[in-house]
């Protein structure tokens, strides 16, 4: 099932997420990766669920 992540988006654009196992709480954030590495290690010892959240939405379509 896909996540709906616009709540993230707003809050967190532009910058790296460490989410739980359900992709949606938010364990830890920063402008680097390692930032919202640490920041989740301090609130569970699994590993995270780590993305970029992207400044700006955009979608592309292709064509042939």
């Amino acid at each position: 099932m896909a996540k709906d992540w616009t709540t993230l988006y707003k809050k967190y654009k532009g910058q790296w997420v460490a989410l739980a196992e359900d992709e949606e709480t938010v364990l830890g954030f920063g402008k680097t990766l390692k930032e919202a590495l640490l920041k989740a290690q301090k609130k569970t010892e699994k590993t995270p669920f780590l993305t970029r959240i992207p400044e700006n939405l955009s979608a592309f379509v292709g064509s042939f």
